[in-house]
């Protein structure tokens, strides 16, 4: 009789805990598709620039460049572009694009061995000698290319924009935004492509 009281003892505990397992997987499963329609994302996965929804498209547009050739966005596969479109660097505020361009070329350093994936489109007059800037590209102001950068009228200031190899503008950084931001999101974006 203690056999059997043993036995089924032992059995309702293998039971229990089969039950126990199954319960925590489930209520795993159940927590992970509430998060994830929820719209929660986890913040190292979360952009820091601003998402433009619809995107800017660039992809039949060929800027010219300042020494008056083209730039084409598919001579470069899997290169992303930081572009800039400051105003009045020429004059009054230098010290403030110099900032920028200072702050783009840290940011294009920082990237390491990625750092040639990456082109800096400035549109209009640098606020300096950019010749030993590698990455730095100048173009001539276009109105059809600063139409497709959201935003570009700023009163606040210079905003930064990330656009994918395809010529898509993907991602807009607010004038003053953290250049850490456009680093992380750019570091993400190149281990993905």
């Amino acid at each position: 009789m203690t056999d059997v009281n043993v036995e089924g003892a032992a059995r309702r505990r293998n039971r229990l805990m089969l039950l126990l397992i199954l319960g925590l997987s489930l209520g795993a499963l159940l927590v992970a598709g509430v998060l994830r329609f929820s719209g929660w994302r986890p913040s190292g996965h979360v952009n820091k620039g601003q998402m433009l929804q619809p995107y800017g498209d660039l992809r039949d547009f060929t800027p010219t460049l300042a020494d008056g050739g083209a730039y084409r966005w598919h001579d470069s596969p899997r290169t992303w572009r930081m572009v800039v479109a400051p105003r009045d660097c020429d004059t009054a505020r230098r010290a403030q694009c110099a900032f920028l361009l200072e702050n783009l070329d840290k940011v294009w350093r920082i990237m390491g061995r990625q750092a040639d994936r990456v082109h800096v489109l400035w549109i209009g007059a640098a606020p300096g000698d950019v010749a030993s800037l590698r990455e730095v590209h100048l173009l001539r102001p276009d109105p059809r290319l600063t139409a497709a950068l959201a935003g570009s009228d700023d009163p606040r200031g210079d905003p930064v924009w990330l656009v994918d190899p395809n010529g898509f503008v993907v991602l807009r950084y607010a004038p003053g935004a953290d250049p850490g931001d456009w680093r992380s999101d750019l570091a993400r974006l190149l281990k993905i492509n």
